[in-house]
């Protein structure tokens, strides 16, 4: 996680809104990650790719519970966004993460390592969806 960490952490230094973005997006990809793991893992049966629909869907969740419930309590949270963190902003991150999670990219025969580019790319789209 070194690569997206240190990306999102230059993203951070621009703006105070690039920071709540990029904060926003590592804790959510970390969380959801392992969130899709466990439960793809131990319950999963749909199968797509090497994933599992049933990993996916819990990334969804949990993203959505910890970016529209706990999120906008954290302090100073809500003033470096910028304002109101609405249903819909955490529900276009939440699937962003989700779905980037879900179907990794890949350019010919090398498939990227979706640990370096969900931060990065989940942090500029916040940025802009803000």
């Amino acid at each position: 996680m070194a690569g997206a960490t240190f990306l999102c952490a230059w993203l951070s230094t621009i703006s105070e809104i690039f920071a709540a973005c990029s904060f926003l997006s590592l804790t959510l990809f970390i969380l959801g990650d392992a969130a899709a793991a466990l439960v793809g893992k131990s319950i999963g049966r749909i199968r797509i790719g090497k994933k599992t629909l049933e990993g996916a869907i819990a990334c969804f969740l949990l993203c959505m519970v910890l970016a529209y419930w706990v999120f906008p309590i954290l302090p100073d949270f809500l003033e470096m966004w910028g304002g109101a963190f609405y249903l819909w902003q955490a529900a276009c991150v939440a699937t962003m993460i989700s779905v980037l999670e879900l179907f990794p990219v890949q350019t010919g025969k090398v498939r990227w390592n979706d640990n370096l580019y969900v931060p990065v790319v989940v942090t500029l789209i916040a940025s802009v969806i803000r």
